[in-house]
């Protein structure tokens, strides 16, 4: 074997930085390597094409085990999560037979209570939760904000009188004390009072977690990593140190703070953020200096308590890039963004059900929705390996600069401080201007959405999917419209803009009918023809395709014989010159004419009267609605 190993390690000699990059530059035939190679992510840095060894050579915590601090790798030595199914309790006794079914049939390791702020009563608590041991499933409840206090005291209540070990009960209760100020642009300024409050209440739990940061909402409203994960640091340490001043011992604080973050489709970098989340979290609560209770392995020579500075994450499939349209879809998406927070060591997570952003969650979609995360479990064997990501020079290099960038903004934030920040609106003008760059991005599709802006589902009609139960585009109904003394953070989806235009379009009654006029050159007019199919389907117009006609006119004259509202010319760049003007001259004043591309003569042939051009460049969305409203579609 060492003959071997060694004979191989001789026919591969390495190969230095400067080789690679002497090859890299060779193959570019002098383009720029920064523009073409170099990704410059919306997080504030740039990633390289390729990373090597003495890239990461500098990083503290390369050659740490999982359950080592800075608990880079991983707070616990494996990779065990909660596989958590939300209820929402309507009626006790019936939540409480979903949730036996669920622990019994499902595979389910987590229940997710939400609660109404009625019927909230110790007997009522009994019914919810009886057969269900809490020393085997944790537990986790979410109420209206004016109840938390209310449900903590009926869930200690419950659980102690079990006579039960309580330091084998795992669960929540989620107190978010911004909640308001994000979702209605209201104050809250006992919000001190209040947590230490609960936390006091809980204390009888020792491992029920109930201050809740909620960086999910950040995620949500559209936020960029980086900035998800800075406000979220900022957001918890402005609670910790609240509730430090509030008399609660520092080791206790930290332990009472979850952190529910939300988690999106950037696959690897989804994976760095959870891996720079238990980093950062770590050096803030060290900071602290918080004493150990008891010794044990994780108390530092100093007396500090290491297991206090251990992050719990629960991690939530993200609702921003949820689509209606081709809804199957946001299967793909839950997927890979479950194996991003399962790879990332996330301690329990939710997927959402791929019909959630227009109607309630079935049985069906709820099965779907726990077997997605089972299928990673019991047949990719994820939880069987901790930290697969360790030692990858990419992955390390993006908890590094994610985790520098996400800093930056912890720092700036929190010198201000986050409350202050957010009732000076810093938090929200910033996630909500991101938000606003990506539904740029969205509508020149520089930001894909499959299925709704880019291959759509041709001929497909939602409007019989939405519930009564339901705003026709998932808007939030609690004064979302209304002047607040503080502002909010955005509540709509990504796909929402592109949903109403061709929700307008399939209510109108009106089918409008695209013909591609194809001609000239085989490769281009059949290449342009696609791209202005998957463009026009957008908006849920009736696309009619061809294989090509030898003139114009025969071309104009098959559209007509179709009925067709626009026509779309599909040629080569050079024979628009010849073509374009041709077609303008026979379709002026009755279809609308569109070229598909950017030709050069594209300044002659609009001087000729020709408007509407199409292309990579294009602003999809602009441009279908202005087509809807000469189309008399509003």
């Amino acid at each position: 074997m060492s003959k071997s190993k060694e004979k191989l390690f001789t026919d591969f000699p390495p190969v230095t930085t400067e080789q690679w990059m002497e090859r890299v530059t060779a193959d570019l035939k002098g383009a720029d390597f920064e523009r073409r190679l170099v990704w410059k992510t919306n997080e504030g840095f740039n990633l390289n094409p390729f990373y090597r060894s003495e890239d990461i050579q500098d990083f503290k915590w390369t050659d740490n085990l999982p359950g080592e601090f800075p608990y880079v790798r991983g707070t616990k030595t494996d990779n065990e999560w909660y596989v958590r199914q939300e209820i929402n309790v309507e009626n006790f006794a019936e939540a409480n037979k979903e949730a036996l079914m669920l622990l019994e049939k499902k595979g389910v390791t987590s229940l997710g209570f939400t609660l109404s702020g009625d019927g909230l009563t110790a007997d009522n608590m009994a019914t919810l939760l009886k057969g269900i041991h809490p020393e085997m499933v944790e537990l986790n409840f979410k109420t209206c904000i004016n109840s938390t206090l209310k449900v903590t005291k009926l869930v200690v209540e419950h659980i102690t009188s079990l006579g039960v070990d309580v330091m084998k009960c795992h669960g929540s209760i989620e107190h978010d004390p911004f909640r308001k100020i994000f979702l209605l642009g209201v104050d809250v300024p006992n919000w001190k009072e209040e947590a230490a409050e609960i936390v006091k209440a809980s204390a009888p739990l020792p491992r029920f977690r109930v201050i809740s940061i909620t960086g999910d909402a950040f995620s949500n409203a559209g936020a960029y990593l980086s900035q998800e994960l800075g406000y979220s640091l900022a957001y918890g340490n402005q609670v910790l140190s609240a509730l430090i001043e509030q008399g609660i011992e520092p080791t206790m604080a930290a332990k009472k703070i979850k952190f529910n973050l939300g988690v999106g489709t950037n696959y690897f970098m989804e994976i760095a953020k959870f891996r720079a989340a238990r980093w950062l979290w770590a050096e803030i609560v060290n900071a602290y200096k918080a004493p150990c209770p008891h010794e044990c392995d994780y108390t530092a020579e100093d007396g500090t308590c290491r297991c206090a500075a251990k992050i719990n994450v629960h991690a939530i499939t993200t609702s921003f890039n949820a689509t209606v349209y081709d809804a199957y879809v946001n299967l793909l998406r839950t997927q890979t963004e479950a194996m991003s927070a399962t790879l990332g060591g996330v301690d329990s997570l939710t997927v959402r059900p791929f019909n959630h952003a227009y109607q309630n969650a079935t049985d069906f979609t709820n099965r779907l929705a726990v077997n997605q995360q089972l299928l990673l479990k019991e047949e990719s064997h994820f939880d069987k390996v901790t930290d697969p990501g360790a030692g990858s020079y990419y992955i390390e290099q993006l908890t590094s600069s994610l985790g520098e960038e996400a800093w930056k903004l912890f720092i700036e934030t929190d010198e201000e401080g986050f409350y202050a920040a957010l009732k000076a609106g810093t938090v929200q003008d910033s996630i909500n201007a991101s938000a606003e760059a990506r539904f740029k991005a969205g509508a020149t599709r520089r930001e894909v959405l499959l299925g709704t802006n880019q291959f759509p589902s041709f001929g497909e009609k939602v409007s019989h999917k939405f519930e009564e139960t339901y705003n026709t585009l998932n808007e939030c109904d609690c004064g979302v419209e209304k002047e607040t003394p503080l502002k909010r953070l955005n509540t709509k989806r990504l796909a929402q803009p592109y949903e109403a235009l061709r929700l307008a379009t399939e209510r109108s009654g009106k089918s409008p009918k695209v013909f591609m006029l194809t001609i000239g050159n085989l490769a281009m007019r059949l290449a342009r023809s696609q791209f202005s199919g998957n463009f026009m389907a957008c908006a849920g117009y009736e696309i009619i395709d061809n294989l090509g006609f030898d003139t114009v006119e025969e071309g104009v004259k098959a559209a007509r014989e179709k009925d067709a509202d626009i026509i779309v010319l599909c040629s080569s760049d050079d024979e628009y010159e010849k073509f374009a003007p041709e077609a303008y001259k026979m379709v002026k004043g009755k279809e609308i004419l569109v070229i598909a591309g950017a030709p050069k003569c594209a300044d002659d042939l609009k001087a000729q009267g020709i408007e509407y051009f199409i292309n990579v460049r294009s602003n999809v969305l602009d441009m279908l609605t202005e087509f809807n409203s000469l189309l008399g579609i509003k």
